[in-house]
């Protein structure tokens, strides 16, 4: 479980990255829309894990590399907004948050379900 302290600084980290990819990178990852869903901190606070949303790509693989090669850049922006706030700026790992994909596929999967009605008369047996 995350102290306090892990939650407030994931929280401080998801909003600046989410801004950081939203309008410092913008331009370098094309038309894709990259949404940090999601920041982990290890309890040292040195270590950042970022979950990422992907939309309007189809190579979320080959953009995930792309960021992840972006590293440094990504974290020396990071530094200089939050370099007041903090005295150590955390490393990033990035990785790909598929938990909307896997609802969308649970969904699927429960739709598809078919499930008789019950006949007059029958209970649901616990």
């Amino acid at each position: 479980m995350e102290s306090k302290r892990q939650q407030q600084f994931a929280k401080l980290i998801q909003q600046d990255l989410s801004e950081i990819f939203q309008k410092d990178m913008r331009s370098t990852f094309g038309n894709a829309f990259v949404t940090i869903t999601d920041v982990k901190m290890t309890p040292d606070l040195s270590i950042a894990r970022s979950y990422l949303s992907f939309m309007l790509t189809n190579d979320k693989q080959g953009l995930l590399q792309d960021i992840r090669e972006k590293t440094k850049v990504i974290r020396g922006i990071l530094g200089n907004k939050i370099r007041n706030q903090v005295r150590i700026v955390p490393n990033l790992e990035f990785f790909i948050d598929d938990t909307a994909e896997y609802a969308a596929h649970m969904d699927a999967v429960i739709s598809q379900l078919e499930i008789p009605p019950l006949k007059e008369g029958e209970e649901i047996e616990d």
